[in-house]
């Protein structure tokens, strides 16, 4: 079976409601066997070593790009859902909030133009760069069949899951909302071994289940309550239709490069604009989702929290370009107890027993997920590396000079005649 591209997490995300699209060329590199002899084995492990100290300065600069992305990742995801629980005191219109972060797509490409322009050696005009983007589509580029047939789903499902994930703000604490959409990753690794036939991992299997665990002891944790029981049911709607989309567009369209997936993220800010944008006003004249005049509108905490969502879905997509996928995710996870932290003292939220065994299973269940498929070969290497050396140290500390073999042992000297 083929092997599909890496994205710029792999199937990750992940994470948030956005699909991290993009590949990097060049990424992946083939393993080296073991040599005919020892001598060309050791030759081997010699050049590594050479590769291993010139590449020591490039890993550790990625690394600490890593750790800035970590922290923007976990500040910018815990900041938006922390100011989308503060909207929601005076604005209770989820699906309006949506609408309105999502239409901040848009300007995707142009923050992609922006960066080619300053770091392209050749530059080329937007039309240009517009067009070839738009390959990404097929030979004809994006036509309206295009439109309506590979994008608009995507853009139902992008709403979808934005919008169970907000409305589950207005029913859970955020605390319980962030770990329990930290599921989409198992959900994902389900749909891609059912649809896609990706390899199957026994320890991934067990993430699921100790994430499908998580999720009923959360639901325990207050009492089977109504009301905490639909916001459960709604976030894991919203983790379910992310892993769908996920796993779509991973069938459908494959992997994009940076400047197709910023077009693509664009096109999806572009159809919610022409095609969602009647929902919240059929919301608001309904007064399913009214709101006070618009000069009540607290618009600084709405712009606030599109900028914030931009802002994790741009380093979420882009962010491989300095650092490693598997970082980025360890931001999702760190956005669980920053929310943990926030609802001490801002909510009423209980940490019992079962809540926080919860919170500790599916973020276990998360880790396991962020495995490589090769572990099992890297772990046991690690193993023969580590036996190898102590063998080595053994046999240097039986070869000590001072100590030489039985039969040549010096004695005490003697002055005797």
């Amino acid at each position: 079976m083929k092997k599909h591209s890496a994205r710029v997490a792999p199937l990750s995300a992940c994470n948030s409601p956005v699909l991290t699209l993009t590949k990097v060329e060049g990424e992946e590199r083939p393993r080296d066997g073991p040599g005919p002899t020892e001598a060309a084995a050791g030759a081997e492990a010699g050049r590594a070593s050479r590769r291993g100290c010139r590449g020591s300065g490039p890993r550790l600069r990625k690394l600490a790009w890593g750790l800035a992305v970590v922290l923007c990742v976990c500040a910018s995801w815990a900041g938006s859902t922390q100011l989308a629980k503060l909207t929601f005191r005076t604005f209770d219109a989820p699906f309006t909030l949506t609408w309105f972060a999502t239409t901040w797509n848009c300007l995707f490409f142009l923050l992609y133009y922006a960066g080619h322009a300053c770091k392209a050696e050749e530059r080329q005009s937007v039309w240009q760069r517009y067009r070839e983007c738009c390959r990404f589509f097929g030979d004809n580029g994006l036509t309206l069949k295009v439109f309506f047939t590979k994008a608009a789903p995507f853009g139902v499902l992008w709403t979808l899951t934005n919008y169970l994930y907000l409305y589950a703000i207005t029913k859970i604490n955020t605390t319980d909302v962030s770990v329990l959409f930290c599921c989409n990753k198992a959900f994902v690794f389900l749909l891609s071994w059912i649809v896609l036939r990706d390899r199957f991992m026994g320890v991934r299997i067990v993430a699921a289940i100790l994430a499908i665990a998580g999720i009923v002891m959360m639901t325990y944790a207050d009492g089977f309550h109504s009301h905490s029981v639909i916001g459960i049911a709604l976030v894991v709607g919203s983790a379910s239709t992310s892993a769908l989309y996920k796993v779509l567009f991973k069938l459908l369209l494959g992997s994009a490069k940076f400047g197709e997936a910023a077009l693509f993220l664009s096109v999806l800010g572009v159809f919610n604009l022409l095609f969602v944008t009647c929902v919240p006003v059929i919301l608001y004249f309904t007064k399913v989702e009214y709101w006070s005049p618009f000069t009540d509108i607290p618009w600084g905490n709405l712009c606030g929290f599109a900028v914030l969502l931009l802002t994790f879905n741009v380093v979420l997509n882009f962010g491989i370009a300095v650092t490693y996928p598997t970082l980025m995710s360890l931001g999702i996870v760190l956005s669980v107890p920053v929310n943990a932290v926030v609802d001490h003292y801002t909510s009423p939220i209980v940490f019992n027993g079962v809540r926080v065994i919860a919170i500790i299973i599916i973020g276990l269940g998360f880790l396991l997920l962020l495995l490589p498929e090769e572990w099992d070969v890297w772990l046991a290497q690690l193993l023969t590396r580590l036996k190898v050396r102590k063998k080595e140290e053994a046999a240097e500390g039986g070869a000590d000079p001072g100590s030489g073999p039985p039969g040549k042992r010096r004695g005490r000297p003697s002055f005797a005649r």
